[in-house]
């Protein structure tokens, strides 16, 4: 199943949480639309204890950010909601379920990514889905730890080509584009993703604690 950015819709959605559900060994039932809802329901404190995510860094400590990984206060946005926080904290507290792997293309990357775990999976889809589609919109969500790679995204988000399949391998990516500038941060916000997903809310601790010109405890 192949998804294209121009043409996200609700069906569409549903339809890669269920091909998700169902490569993990789950069971998803598409009349049901409350599914995901009721698991986002509890909150960025719902899920379970381990962490990954494709949150980034804007602020540390002093904004409120804070090393707080039981409440996670730096997954909320501006722009945000707080079901897409909850995915966030999902993906960060399960960081170990979770594998990828990225090639870069001369114009853009391919990535693959999975869990092991259904449930992190359908946020995982969800996520993945959701935020492209705010990138095609133009629709910063302006999370407190995002990294400043993302922002060139938001701006020139109509020079990015974005695919999507759901596949027996997990979720993969395709993104290219004709401007070098974008190729460069989506290779570069590519290897951030991938060190999140082996160190979890670390990465983004050491990549915030480096923007700040601090040196980051090993």
């Amino acid at each position: 199943m192949t998804i294209q950015a121009s043409k996200f819709s609700r069906l569409l959605i549903r339809t890669a949480l269920a091909a998700a559900l169902l490569l993990t060994g789950g069971i998803y039932d598409l009349s049901q639309s409350t599914s995901l809802a009721q698991m986002k329901d509890n909150g960025p404190g719902s899920g379970h204890r381990h962490g990954h995510g494709h949150g980034h860094g804007h602020g540390h400590g002093a904004d409120g950010t804070g090393h707080d990984e039981v409440n996670m206060p730096g997954l909320r946005g501006q722009n945000a909601t707080p079901e897409e926080s909850a995915e966030l904290a999902v993906l960060f507290r399960n960081f170990e379920t979770i594998t990828r792997e990225v090639t870069e293309l001369a114009n853009g990357i391919r990535t693959v990514t999975r869990s092991s775990d259904a449930d992190v999976m359908t946020n995982l889809v969800s996520h993945v889905v959701g935020m492209i589609g705010r990138v095609e919109n133009g629709d910063d969500p302006k999370i407190m730890i995002q990294s400043p790679t993302l922002d060139i995204f938001f701006m020139r988000g109509e020079t990015i080509q974005s695919e999507i399949d759901v596949t027996e391998e997990g979720i993969v990516v395709v993104q290219t584009s004709d401007d070098p500038e974008i190729v460069t941060a989506l290779q570069t916000h590519a290897a951030e993703v991938s060190d999140m997903a082996d160190r979890g809310m670390q990465a983004v601790h050491e990549m915030m604690m480096e923007r700040a010109g601090m040196s980051p405890r090993r």
